[in-house]
């Protein structure tokens, strides 16, 4: 739970605003006095990333909405005047551009400590659930921004993600229809998906509120998988937490920088560079690299509706995690078996994203097929393992897992010793 916020207004105005809208107080208990795992490492910087990015994608896409224009004819011609003509705007877009990629970068990072630290589990579910959601509205927004500068790419990638819904029975036409605003990928589409994609950003803010709030009732997760027993257990979160936040995130904005100052496009497809043309179609059409895995699992499967429900269920499964582990030990770091099989998860993820941007033929496609099956497999696998592992000894307390058996009883000691003196 937060502590108790201790913030005291020293002003006569400050007291009579705290009285009335105590926001400044909630602040206090929420961000600066709030107690966090003293073991917690970089991996739970991830998350202050993620906020940072979350405001530079929106400062960053309301300056080039301001810019933009949202039609067929127009749309290729506004993204090269923002590039040429507009004042920094080379620049906005690079930030933005690139912003997308390293959202995903810090958000899969952020997806896969939960996944081995088990932040998954109670009393953690609706937090882990808020963040899944977050994951679908991102994916979302990026491919909808990614259909906005109308290059090849955008248009064909728009036409061949949207004909998936048409795999749907007596709906999925309908669906397409609704989502083209008629008959074809045109004009039409390209509203929809500015106006979506201008509008989802501000749900994603929403509901990280929600996550943050869920995050601050049962506290953080940390390492060693255990919950706080006293105060030794936790640290306040100013200083020791924002600095270290702070530090994570300067180094993360050095890579950030290094893209978008240095290669700039290489993230990117070079044919989106072309305008959108319906009579040409690319030898190759594929998703932004963070797709790649989802596009893989769906052109793994022969079947075009069994291959749009795995593709959907390889996210949708995510969700169900806090029940299909049962696992009692909440950490990675004491399960042996389960690191195995993790580890594996990871490197199989990283090749179907390899796979994604291969040919759909020969052994791309069976090799795809092997890694789609041990991907939804690892999730039966975890159901099975927490009948049969015998996981490691877990220490007695966080400030154990942090000093060890010694360290933390002396450190306790100590504390007692010096508790008369801080009294008397």
């Amino acid at each position: 739970m937060a502590g108790h916020s201790t913030y005291v207004p020293k002003t006569a105005v400050g007291r009579w605003f705290e009285s009335r809208l105590p926001i400044v107080g909630l602040i206090h208990s929420s961000f600066v006095v709030f107690p966090n795992p003293r073991n917690l490492n970089y991996l739970w910087t991830f998350g202050g990333i993620l906020a940072f990015m979350l405001v530079a994608q929106i400062v960053t896409g309301i300056t080039l909405a301001m810019h933009y224009t949202p039609h067929a004819t127009m749309a290729f011609g506004s993204v090269e005047h923002i590039m040429r003509d507009v004042n920094y705007g080379w620049l906005i877009r690079y930030l933005h551009a690139n912003g997308a990629s390293m959202f995903f970068v810090a958000v899969y990072v952020h997806i896969f400590r939960g996944m081995y630290y088990g932040s998954y589990k109670a009393p953690r579910e609706i937090l882990w659930i808020l963040g899944v959601i977050i994951f679908l509205l991102m994916m979302a927004t990026a491919f909808m921004g990614y259909v906005l500068p109308w290059g090849q790419m955008s248009y064909w990638g728009a036409t061949v993600i949207t004909n998936l819904f048409s795999a749907f029975p007596v709906v999925g036409e309908t669906i397409v229809t609704f989502l083209w605003g008629g008959y074809s990928v045109d004009n039409p589409t390209l509203n929809r998906f500015f106006s979506l994609h201008y509008l989802l950003p501000f749900m994603i803010a929403g509901v990280v509120v929600l996550h943050i709030w869920a995050l601050h009732v049962p506290g953080s997760n940390n390492p060693a998988g255990i919950e706080k027993k006293t105060d030794k257990d936790t640290l306040p979160f100013h200083p020791y937490f924002t600095v270290k936040d702070a530090l994570a995130l300067v180094v993360f904005i050095m890579l950030y920088c290094w893209f978008v100052f240095y290669t700039p496009n290489f993230l990117g497809h070079a044919d989106n560079y072309i305008e959108a043309n319906p009579a040409v179609t690319p030898a190759h059409i594929v998703p932004e690299w963070y797709f790649l895995p989802f596009y893989a699992i769906l052109r793994a499967i022969p079947d075009k509706l069994m291959g749009v429900l795995a593709m959907f269920g390889s996210i949708a499964v995510l969700a169900f995690l806090p029940w299909l582990d049962t696992s009692k030990v909440r950490s990675g770091s004491y399960r042996p078996m389960f690191r195995f099989f993790f580890w594996l998860f990871a490197v199989n993820a990283v090749i179907l994203g390899w796979l994604g941007a291969k040919p759909a033929d020969g052994l791309y496609v069976i090799a795809s097929r092997i890694c789609t099956a041990y991907y939804f497999g690892y999730f039966a696998i975890l159901f099975i393992l927490g009948f049969v592992e015998k996981p490691s000894k877990l220490p007695a307390s966080i400030a154990e897992s942090v000093l060890g058996r010694q360290g933390s009883a002396a450190a306790v000691g100590a504390s007692a010793a010096a508790e008369p003196n801080t009294k008397g």
